[in-house]
């Protein structure tokens, strides 16, 4: 029945439920919490049941069976005997419901004396079942099941093969006789209540159970204090305390105020002691980072206080995914989820971490409570400013009197827990942050402190300043309310989450600048939110310090931070704003009014947390005067004789007292100020969205609709239809997350491009590629890992590669099998443009890559190589591909993986690999960029010239080539093979080779099309084009050239192409040359265009300093490419130069050589008109004597290129045009018409060659290679 209350409630507790044996339905094993029948009958689960919940339903949180009796016992029944220990236990748990919105449950369980008949003799006669098949196990000996499956289950040492003792000994240890032995079985009490007040609830049910234990009845009947709990005691309004009655003490419950931090009632000091300050922080990091965690403890209670503490850490932003804290054992399919969860998972005590079978740890971190140890996923970046914040928790636990350290359980598992590195030490010690000894007399006056002198030198923390808590039983404040220990709990927990709370409102002072509002109406952006970029990513992390980036680019794209940033949208005055959020937003205002935008947001300098004293106050306040007082317990109307007490067994209460509650409330239709407003419990409830609650409904309906992967697990018993049906949400979650993860990295890396084809916003360039590929990675191994049959190695992609290979080399060694294993024939290889003969592609491989991976020695782990692997498929454009292949062994994929897995739904395996393929548009350089120290094999071909072949050349040549990481150094090259290959460090995207001859032999001239270099793994190949002559007397003279390549862009069977972005520039195939063979053949350019050149170079130039330092290209295309600087100044002054007399060459460096002659000459020296003119010609002579007498032959071309990129790194380019323009040689060697004669030309070229001032110019060391200026 129904109470008659208003739709929310604003009561302290909903419900109150017992659970345990139902003696009608007698023992039932419980099979789905996984327990073996070989365990003996006392050690095996049996089903409990809901015994009894009043009232029977309320309309604002409907009662869910199924879910309260799994969590109030998830292990099922427990039976003991009189030997066996039987305390009570105490746990919390909770229930999420399908809209976020959640309901908590605190529960006491006890053991309770077995009276019926039926019970005790059916343990008997188990018992009797269970030894005899053990006495068969130990009379054959041959059997392979026998002892060691035996060991597995049972604590005691392995049964030896004499029978009689054993059977004794097997009886000794957990035998049950009816007629000597007493039977207990569990018991739970518990309380659902609307919101989390562990230690209320806790006291509550703590008296309850005493009364029960006690030899005297309590002085009222039980059903006067449930009924008083259920009904007569209210929830505190936000700001306020309460004080009600227990059975035989008060009990006190306090709530922040809308000022504070939200309520949270657990100890989590209780999570620092379990698992240290070190540890906490790494998995307070993966939390943020939503990566898939797991808790592993045989207390549900600790599993329950780590959860919830870690995910209360993490204010203003809240958790989105599945999340757990108990995992009933019948829900074990859960950890199979492909999606980021917070699970808790109860160990049975005797099980080592090994035995346990999950599903996927590639992107997992495993958090062993008990043994405080924690194993942390790959490529974990650190929190930002991780060392002074570990200082700063630090503190705050030693002035509590607890230690950072946590309370390291055992010595073997010291060994496995990481304390603070000595690395972090140095660097600790660098920053000044380590302690000096601590005052003697402080230590004389307080034990505490005492014990923590020792762990005070290992950790670093500075006890100067701290102030010691006084030891709380020394004195008690007359006016506290509640007890010492309650209070410095919530004192310690306050503290530390304003640390915590503190380090977000310092990282995040600025972020609503970067809130991109939604420029159409609510309406549609609901619809379109998937598409809409709601935060200025990039610009946010171009402000942040350097050491922040790995961190906050990859929290920025997490589920939290979405949510976050769409909550803040769609509130915006202070009214609408959801409590964590008005919270967050005026700390973050305070801040900024201190700083007033000072340049410390800027810096990574870090500030410690300054507001503490106020929150201790509040709490302080609310304890020593109560709000209010509720009604005491009384007599009820109740049937005499009925609530007898009975020492030891929980009493059967009178249900039709507790079904109903009071027909007319007094606080209930209290109108005073706004205390108990409906709102409340909807702003306590509505975790995900604050609109006015229709909307609110409707987009969470809209949210439901979406598909959207399952937040919750439903806690029903599974039938095999919910199962299949939880596995089908998974896969379209998969493949959803998978559509927008290609989306966004595709806009992402298009950048400009995309946005002017209408996709997004500009500015969404620059978060780091990485981020976005590790996240691609994680996924893949997600889907890799859904449905597996059995699990082998940390990285079921790796793992399934591996099968792929090993089948592969099966087929190859048996006879029919033809060529190298997995690869695919020549009809397949890839074709490429433009080299022609001269370098035939790579074959594609799946195995050859796979090779590759495997011989680099730096990546030891299994979900590294998966990861590099993926890296270099992406790097080679064939991702898409190379599942295909691995996925087209269907025999393998069915052997591997159940039937409901991701991989075996062909449809959506099908759209999976059809988005993986859009990555073929656009150039990833993951591979390369990453792993910079490994070895890598280059291929070199120079291609002569066809015409006039190098057939009689006789000099020897040699390349050297140059990359972004690095250079190979001068290498020989095979006078009559012209191509080499070798192995080197990797050289990172190629920029220029330099090459050239000796000038041996009779006929020292060599004229070259280009040279080609091949990356061998990654099949970059790029092309350098030269198309000049090396040799003596020929062209411009030059021996040596430097060459500046392009990589070449791999054309492949249309359907794989979908389409192109365009290459980068080409580089200048042409002949610099004034009087080519045939001086017609080339178009002159008129002034308009030559300025056009000029300015698009320079703009170039610009606009790759405007990048961030990650995306930008190579500058020496800009200066050295095609239609570079280079060769827009080349057109400057070919421009009306007088055509010399036929057959002889003239070049600009002449034109250049002479000037500087006449600058030289004395006469010169007297008519200087003043000194800043004598100090630019004197630079000028000094580039153009130092070029000039530079042991490298590289003719008049390569100077003048040397001279311009030298001009354009010193900003002197500018004055050397202004310079020539007004030098008398100008005069003899050019025409009227020519741009270096016409005033205004050159001063509009002398402007725009000025904006070069800005940039600092950082020349390749092989373009001013011999040249020490």
């Amino acid at each position: 029945m129904t109470t008659g209350f208003s739709s929310t409630s604003c009561r302290f507790a909903d419900y109150f439920v017992i659970c345990g044996l139902d003696t009608d339905s007698g023992l039932e094993p419980d099979e789905l919490s996984g327990e073996n029948f070989e365990q003996s009958p006392l050690r095996r689960t049996f089903k409990s049941k809901v015994l009894a919940h009043y009232p029977d339903n309320v309309e604002w949180n409907p009662f869910d069976q199924d879910a309260v009796g799994m969590l109030c016992m998830p292990k099922g029944l427990a039976f003991r005997t009189q030997v066996d220990s039987r305390e009570p236990q105490f746990h919390s748990f909770i229930i999420t419901r399908e809209d976020g919105s959640r309901t908590y449950g605190f529960a006491l369980t006890f053991f309770e004396e077995v009276t019926s008949k039926q019970i005790c003799s059916a343990m008997q006669t188990l018992y009797h079942m269970h030894n005899a098949e053990q006495y068969d196990i130990l009379h054959t000996p041959t059997s392979p099941k026998g002892p060691e499956d035996l060991h597995r289950y049972h604590s005691q040492p392995r049964p030896v093969l004499h029978a009689a003792p054993s059977i004794s000994r097997l009886q000794r240890f957990n035998s049950y006789d009816i007629s000597r032995d007493t039977l207990y079985v569990s018991k739970c009490i518990c309380l659902i209540t609307p919101m989390a007040f562990p230690q209320a609830c806790r006291k509550v049910l703590q008296q309850l159970h005493q009364a029960v234990a006690c030899p005297q009845p309590p002085p009222l009947p039980l059903e006067s204090y449930i009924y008083n709990i259920l009904y007569e005691v209210p929830l505190p309004p936000s700001g306020r305390s309460l004080k009600f009655s227990g059975v035989y003490g008060p009990v006190v419950c306090q709530r922040p105020s809308t000022f504070e931090l939200p309520l949270f009632d657990f100890a989590i000091s209780e999570m620092f002691n379990l698992l240290g300050v070190e540890n906490v922080l790494q998995l307070f990091t993966c939390a943020l980072l939503e990566m898939q965690i797991l808790l592993y403890s045989q207390h549900y209670q600790r599993l329950m206080s780590v959860a919830e503490s870690i995910t209360a850490l993490m204010f203003p932003f809240q958790w989105q995914h599945v999340y757990v804290p108990i995992l009933p054992a019948s829900l074990l399919h859960f950890l199979d989820a492909p999606v980021p969860y917070l699970m808790g998972l109860h160990s049975n005590g005797q099980d080592d971490r090994t035995k346990l079978e999950l599903p996927q740890e590639a992107n997992l971190c495993f958090v062993d409570i008990d043994n405080h140890f924690i194993e942390l996923p790959e490529e974990l970046p650190q929190f930002p400013n991780k060392l002074e914040f570990i200082q700063e928790i630090s503190e705050v636990l030693v002035s509590f009197g607890l230690s950072p350290e946590g309370n390291i359980p055992s010595s073997d598992s010291q060994t496995k827990y990481r304390s603070f590195r000595s690395v972090d030490m140095v660097s600790d010690k660098r920053n000044g942050n380590l302690a000096s000894p601590l005052h003697s007399y402080l230590l004389k006056e307080n034990e505490t402190i005492a014990r923590l002198q020792a762990l005070v030198k290992r950790t670093g923390v500075s006890l100067e300043k701290l102030e010691v808590k006084e030891d709380p039983s020394s004195y008690k404040d007359p006016r506290l309310q509640c007890d010492e220990e309650e209070l410095k709990m919530h004192n310690s927990n306050i503290h530390i989450r304003e640390v915590f709370a503190n380090r977000f409102t310092q990282m995040f002072a600025d972020y609503e600048v970067f809130v991109i509002q939604p420029s159409q109406d609510k309406e549609s952006w609901f619809t379109n939110r998937d598409q809409m970029q709601n935060f200025d990513k990039a610009s946010f992390l171009s402000d942040q310090p350097e050491p922040y980036l790995p961190f906050l680019s990859r929290f920025l794209e997490t589920q939290m931070f979405a949510s976050f940033i769409d909550s803040k949208i769609l509130c915006h005055d202070d009214e609408d704003k959801e409590h964590t959020l008005r919270v967050f937003d005026a700390r973050v205002d305070k801040i900024r009014m201190l700083n007033v935008r000072t340049p410390t947001l800027r810096t990574s300098m870090y500030q410690r947390c300054t507001n503490i004293e106020e929150s201790e106050k509040a709490i302080e306040m609310r304890v020593t005067k109560i709000d209010h007082t509720a009604l005491h317990p009384h007599l009820l109307d109740m049937k005499i004789g009925q609530g007898r007490h009975e020492q030891g067994f929980f009493p059967r209460l009178q249900s039709d007292v507790l079904s109903t509650g009071p027909t007319s409330n007094k606080w209930a239709k209290r109108s005073a100020p706004a205390q108990w407003r409906r709102r409340d419990r909807q702003k306590q409830h509505a975790e995900h969205l604050y609109l006015d609650n229709d909307q609110r409904e409707k987009y969470i309906q809209e949210a439901r609709n979406l598909g959207t992967t399952i937040r919750q697990p439903k806690l029903s018993n599974l039938s095999p239809s919910v199962i299949a049906q939880t596995n089908w949400k998974f896969v379209e979650g998969l493949l959803k997350e998978c559509r927008n993860k290609t989306k966004r990295m595709l806009v992402e890396k298009m950048g400009r491009e995309a946005v002017e084809l209408g996709h997004g916003e500009v500015s969404i360039t620059g978060v780091e590629e990485n981020t976005l590929i590790a996240s691609l990675c994680d996924l893949l191994e997600r889907i890799w890992s859904h449905g597996l049959q059995v699990k082998q190695g940390k990285s079921a992609l790796w793992s399934h590669l591996l099968h792929y290979l090993e089948s592969k080399e099966k087929k190859t060694a048996t006879p029919g099998g033809l060529g190298p294993p997995g690869c695919i024939h020549d009809t397949e290889r890839r074709k490429s443009d433009g080299g022609g003969s001269a370098m035939p592609p790579l074959k594609v491989s799946l195995i050859q890559d796979m090779r590759h991976i495997q011989n680099i020695g730096e990546i030891k782990t299994d979900v590294g190589k998966a990861r590099a692997w993926v890296r270099l498929s992406m790097e080679k454009k064939l991702l898409s591909r190379h599942l295909k292949q691995l996925l087209s062994d269907h025999e393998l994929t069915k052997k591997l993986y159940k039937r409901y897995a991701f991989l075996r739904c062909d449809d959506e395996k099908e759209q999976f690999l059809y988005h993986l393929l859009s990555f073929n548009a656009v150039d990833y350089f993951c591979f390369t960029n990453v792993f910079t120290t490994i070895m890598i094999p280059y291929h070199v071909v120079a291609v002569p010239s066809k015409k006039l072949g190098g057939s009689m050349f006789t000099a020897n040549p040699w390349v050297c080539v140059s990359g972004e990481l690095a250079e190979t150094g001068v290498l020989q090259v095979p006078r009559n093979m012209l191509e080499i290959t070798f192995e080197c460090q990797n050289l990172g995207k190629l920029t220029t080779v330099q090459m050239g001859h000796d000038n041996t032999g009779l006929y020292a001239k060599w004229l070259v099309e280009c040279v080609m270099v091949r990356n061998e793994i990654t099949g970059h190949t790029y092309k350098f084009p030269c198309g000049r002559w090396l040799g003596k007397g020929v062209d411009d003279g030059s021996l040596e050239r430097i060459l500046v390549g392009e990589l070449m862009t791999p054309t492949t069977e249309n359907d794989e192409r979908m389409c192109r972005t365009p290459p980068m520039q080409q580089s200048p195939g042409m002949m610099r040359r004034f009087v080519t063979i045939s001086p017609n053949s080339k178009p002159k350019l008129n002034t308009g265009q030559i300025q056009e050149g000029v300015g698009e170079a320079i703009n170039g130039i610009v606009k790759h300093f405007h990048k961030p330092e990650k995306e930008r290209g190579s500058l020496t295309l800009l200066l050295c490419g095609e239609f570079g600087l280079v060769w827009a100044l080349e057109q400057v002054f070919q421009h009306g130069f007088k055509s010399p007399r036929l057959f002889k060459n003239v070049f600009i460096w002449d034109f250049l050589e002479k000037s500087q002659m006449y600058f030289e000459s004395a006469e010169q020296r007297e008519a200087a008109p003043d000194e800043n003119w004598q100090t630019r010609v004197r630079t000028f002579c000094r580039f153009m004597r130092a070029i000039n007498s530079t042991s490298r032959n590289i003719g008049k071309d390569g100077k003048f290129q040397m001279l311009v990129c030298l001009g354009a790194r010193d900003h002197l380019l500018h004055y050397w045009i202004a310079l020539l323009a007004d030098c008398p040689i100008t005069g003899q060697m050019y025409e009227d018409t020519a741009l270096l004669k016409d005033r205004s030309l050159v001063n509009s070229l002398i402007r725009v060659l000025q904006t070069l001032q800005d940039f600092n110019i950082t020349l390749e060391a092989s373009l001013v290679k011999g040249v020490g200026i």
